[in-house]
C-alpha cells in the first residue's frame, strides 16, 4: 500500500467560526513523506500538523507559534484522516479553518472532486503496542492495541437533551462517510452569548451548529442523528489523533473527552517510543489494514 495525497488542487470559501468572516481554502497535492502541512498565506508562513505545534486547545485545536496561529483544524483532519491522505498542503487567508456547516461533510465533498492519487512510496502508520492513557478525575482518553481499529466514546453532560450517550465506532472510510461526517459541532446558547461578548464565536449560527438552551435545540430541523452529539465528538478525536503524524492503528476508548485530552495522548504516546512502533505497510499489515484508512 502506497502514500496517499489528492489528484489535483480543490478551491472552497466558507465563514470563520470565530471571527466571522469568509475564509477561503486550498487544498493542494504534495510529495510524499511531506505530511499535513497548513499554510497562512496572508501571512507566508508554514505549519505542519503535528503534536509539537499545537498551542491551544481551549475551545478547538490550534497550531502555529509566536507568529501566528491556524485555528479549528480538527474537522478538516478529521475528514484528512478518514480519506487515509498522508500528504496535503491546506493553504488559508485567515487563522482559522472555515467551519462550514459545522461537520466535516464539505471537506469530504472537496477531497471526492480532489480525487485521491497513490505516490511512489510506501504508508507507513502507528502501530499502538500497549496502552496508554492520559485522566482528568473520571474524565478519560486512552488508546489500546487493536487487530481492529475502533472508537467507543462516551459523552455525559448536564442537559436533557445531551444526557449520556455512547457510540462504537468502527473505523473506516465508508463507515465515516455514513455515520460521522455529518455530525455537527453543538453549543449552548449562553455560551455563545458570553463569546460573542468577548469578540469570540462571531460566525457560530443556526446554519453551523446544533444550539441548545436547556431544554430544547433551537435549530429547526431538528438531529441529523438522535446521538449526533457523540457522533461529533468521535469526529473531532479523530481530527486530533492525526496529530501524531501517522495513520494510528489501536483501539480509542473515551468518557468525557476533550481536545486538551486529545493533545496529552498524543503528547503522552510520542514520549513513549515501547507504546507504539512505525510500520511500512508494505511489510506487513497488509490484511488488517487494507480499508482502515483509505
Amino acid at each position: 500500500m502506497k502514500q496517499l495525497s489528492i489528484a489535483k488542487p480543490v478551491r472552497g470559501v466558507g465563514i470563520g467560526l470565530h471571527k466571522g468572516e469568509p475564509i477561503e481554502i486550498l487544498l493542494e497535492p504534495l510529495e510524499a513523506n511531506s505530511g499535513i502541512v497548513f499554510f497562512r498565506s496572508d501571512l507566508n508562513l508554514s505549519y505542519k500538523a503535528q503534536a509539537n505545534n499545537v498551542i491551544d486547545t481551549k475551545m478547538a485545536t490550534v497550531i502555529g507559534d509566536d507568529k501566528g496561529f491556524v485555528s479549528t483544524i480538527e474537522h478538516l483532519m478529521s475528514a484528512i484522516n478518514a480519506y487515509g491522505i498522508d500528504n496535503i498542503r491546506i493553504v488559508l487567508n485567515a487563522n482559522e479553518a472555515p467551519i462550514m456547516d459545522g461537520s466535516s461533510i464539505s471537506f469530504c465533498m472537496m477531497l471526492d472532486e480532489a480525487g485521491i492519487k497513490e505516490l511512489d512510496a510506501p504508508k507507513q502508520i502507528m502501530v499502538i503496542k500497549k496502552a496508554v492513557e492520559v485522566r482528568d478525575g473520571d474524565r478519560f482518553v486512552r488508546l489500546l492495541p487493536t487487530k481492529i481499529p475502533r472508537i467507543n466514546y462516551t459523552i455525559k453532560f448536564d442537559n436533557p437533551i445531551i444526557g449520556e450517550q455512547n457510540y462504537n465506532f468502527e473505523f473506516s472510510k465508508k463507515n465515516y462517510i455514513e455515520q460521522i461526517a455529518r455530525a455537527r459541532t453543538f453549543g449552548f446558547l449562553k455560551d455563545a452569548n458570553a463569546l460573542r461578548a468577548m469578540n469570540l464565536g462571531l460566525g457560530a449560527s443556526l446554519e453551523n451548529a446544533i444550539i441548545l438552551d436547556d431544554n430544547k435545540i433551537l435549530n429547526p430541523e431538528g438531529l441529523r442523528f438522535k446521538d449526533e452529539f457523540v457522533r461529533h465528538k468521535i469526529l473531532d478525536a479523530i481530527g486530533d489523533l492525526t496529530l501524531l503524524g501517522y495513520r494510528v492503528f489501536g483501539d480509542y476508548i473515551s468518557y468525557a473527552g476533550s481536545h486538551h485530552l486529545n493533545h496529552l495522548l498524543t503528547k503522552e504516546v510520542l514520549k513513549d517510543s515501547s507504546a507504539y512502533e512505525i510500520v511500512s505497510v508494505e511489510k506487513g499489515y497488509e490484511e488488517a489494514y487494507e480499508g482502515v484508512f483509505a
